[in-house]
């Protein structure tokens, strides 16, 4: 689905558009609904294969993460021509306790940000990875 207007075009993005953007960036937004309520964190992760991976420690993140289904948005955005794109992965977060598993994806690029022992392993299996981004037009220089 794609629509135009005076100022920009919305395009969708394929799936290995939205993979390498999900590559290249380290930041994104977690979303888990808990007593009902929706809440988001941002979250420093990796990608290994399609799926998001991070760290966190015991309490709501983690809590709201496991059990139900979560979504997980990073964005750029082009504040001079109005511009910009988003990705969106949805799917089911589980914990991940093998440790072999553990041990390889430690290996993986997924730095600390935060303090804490970050301990709890997460990764999220995807069912959908979507993207759009807003093209506009730039200027004659």
């Amino acid at each position: 689905m794609s629509g135009t207007s005076a100022r920009g075009r919305l395009e969708e993005l394929g799936r290995d558009e939205c993979l390498a953007l999900l590559a290249r960036h380290h930041l994104g937004r977690l979303a888990v609904v808990v007593g009902g309520r929706p809440l988001v964190f941002p979250v420093n992760y990796c990608l290994d294969g399609d799926r998001v991976v991070f760290r966190t420690d015991a309490g709501t993140k983690l809590h709201g993460a496991l059990g139900g289904p979560v979504a997980f948005e990073i964005d750029g955005v082009d504040g001079l021509y109005h511009g910009g794109w988003s990705v969106l992965v949805v799917g089911e977060a589980e914990e991940v306790a093998d440790g072999a598993e553990r041990d390889r994806l430690a290996r993986l690029p997924l730095g600390l940000w935060a303090g804490g022992d970050r301990s709890h392993w997460v990764r999220i299996r995807p069912a959908a990875v979507t993207g759009r981004r807003l093209r506009t037009p730039r200027p004659d220089p």
